[in-house]
């Protein structure tokens, strides 16, 4: 290994000392997943008992309030009322909120569904603000203010809840201490596109795996800010919605569980939704959740850090909360990658075993595991897993840039509006959403992406070309090549796409 090390100039070991520093803690992060997935099939036996006995007719049956944020969303809103209106529940029991905070005409549509349903003896009001102040999460707030419900259901205008959801929810609020209980979601246009498939496998290892092993395990979890159902006392005593962070679900779910509530997570009750079948779209939603689960940790790490819940609460708490850190660190690796390939170009196998191979393990194979868990537990075949793994990881990495850019965001407190997610009714593959009117402009990140890829074919090529290049490395570089390429090319054309499909343009911009 001395000898090994002797061959660079004190440049290239500082160079490879950053290098690996960071692959490092990206290990810390990657070996978690072991964690994870260990817990979930260590406690895969502690699921959640409704004690149904304690309601059985529908007279005892609690009053739901269902909440339906909305805000310009005339592509959705007609299918999500009449799901909610097709629920198995007693009409006297049931309360319908239409939260919108539209500014185009959603507000027209929405005003004719619930006059129509009002028709057919609904509790279903309209509640438009014409001042959004806390957008989703003022919205939600200004609702409880007049709710007759003391639970409170709330779902997202791209869900389509199915019509026996609150029968499988509200018995578990039958124990007093339960504050909340969250569905498993799933996805009507999952086979859409390689975007929407691999979207899907990384929602299925945050519900399957992540929520399962957090709740089952006696750690926190979150709400996912749609498909659950809160007791609204619970609000209250947590101090309400907020919204000071992009991430009003995660930061309310926090602050209840620290004040002795239960949460119950239901990991066979899924609640279909649309993904986001554009790359602009998918990128505003993940640049909103990483910016937002990092406002949460540095406004609410310090208080669970010093409360009196187990160290183990903590642990997982710091993990969960500060993950997203991890995407500065990969576009620090993406610039730093060519360069150390590049130097090392003479390496052997001895170095490429002793040094590469532990964090090949404890990063790469460890993502790789938990999503092959995630989609065996839920009946995907071994080979439709197999191969959308290498487009799941190169999708990750091609975001990095963007979701490092929205922790940049919240570390330094520069203040951006809540950019909530397009939604286009897309069902099936045979379905186009090039001629509605949602568009969002590619930005200079989008050419950055593209000059990442390039960096990684230069460094590809390099090695192909030199007589002692290590092709131990080639599929490293070529699946951040993939990833930056893809995310540009696919933000860059379906872009373009719209512009020519569309006439009239639209900010997405709440």
């Amino acid at each position: 290994m001395w000898s090994y090390l002797t061959l660079y100039n004190t440049p290239t070991l500082v160079l490879l000392g950053v290098y690996f520093s960071i692959l490092l803690v990206l290990s810390f992060y990657g070996s978690h997943r072991y964690t994870i997935v260990y817990l979930y099939k260590k406690f895969a036996a502690n699921k959640p008992d409704p004690a149904p006995a304690k309601v059985v007719h529908d007279d005892a049956l609690p009053v739901v309030t269902v909440q339906l944020p909305m805000f310009n969303e005339r592509y959705v809103a007609t299918r999500l009322i009449d799901a909610v209106s097709r629920m198995d529940y007693p009409l006297e029991k049931l309360e319908i909120q239409v939260l919108d905070d539209s500014t185009d005409d959603t507000v027209k549509i929405c005003e004719k569904r619930v006059e129509e349903l009002q028709a057919q003896g609904f509790d279903i009001k309209l509640i438009h603000r014409v001042d959004r102040t806390g957008y989703k999460a003022g919205a939600l707030e200004n609702g409880l203010s007049e709710c007759r419900g003391s639970l409170v259901a709330v779902f997202d205008a791209d869900f389509i809840p199915e019509p026996d959801f609150l029968r499988k929810t509200v018995h578990y609020f039958s124990d007093e201490q339960v504050g909340m209980v969250q569905t498993r979601w799933e996805h009507i246009n999952r086979e859409y596109s390689l975007l929407t498939r691999a979207q899907a496998i990384l929602l299925d290892g945050h519900f399957v795996l992540e929520h399962t092993a957090r709740n089952r395990s006696g750690r926190f979890f979150n709400f996912n800010g749609t498909a659950g159902v809160w007791r609204k006392e619970t609000i209250a005593d947590a101090g309400g919605w907020e919204h000071d962070t992009l991430t009003e679900d995660l930061d309310l779910s926090y602050r209840a569980q620290l004040k002795g509530w239960k949460f119950v997570f239901l990991r066979d009750v899924t609640a279909p939704s649309e993904i986001p079948v554009e790359m602009n779209a998918f990128k505003a939603q993940q640049h909103r959740w990483a910016k937002g689960s990092i406002q949460t940790a540095l406004k609410l790490l310090p208080r669970i850090m010093k409360s009196n819940v187990p160290w183990f609460v903590k642990v997982e708490a710091f993990y969960h909360m500060t993950a997203n850190f991890a995407y500065l660190l990969m576009v620090l690796l993406s610039v730093l990658m060519p360069l150390a390939t590049i130097v090392r170009v003479h390496q052997g196998l001895y170095e490429t075993l002793v040094i590469d191979l532990p964090v090949f393990l404890s990063a790469t194979v460890s993502i790789c595991y938990f999503y092959w868990v995630s989609q065996r537990e839920i009946g995907r075949s071994a080979w439709d897993t197999l191969r959308m793994i290498p487009a799941v990881l190169g999708i990750g990495i091609g975001l990095s840039l963007n979701n490092a850019k929205a922790v940049m965001e919240a570390v330094v407190g520069f203040d951006t509006p809540f950019v909530r997610t397009p939604k286009y009714g897309i069902h099936s593959s045979g379905e186009s959403w090039h001629k509605k009117l949602y568009i969002k402009k590619s930005t200079v990140l989008t050419v950055i992406e593209a000059l990442l890829g390039a960096w990684f074919t230069y460094a590809i090529v390099h090695v192909l070309l030199s007589p002692k290049g290590s092709l131990f490395s080639l599929p490293f570089l070529m699946l951040f090549q993939f990833g930056f390429f893809y995310v540009a090319a696919t933000s860059l054309f379906q872009g373009v796409g719209r512009r020519l499909f569309s006439g009239k343009r639209e900010s997405v911009t709440e």
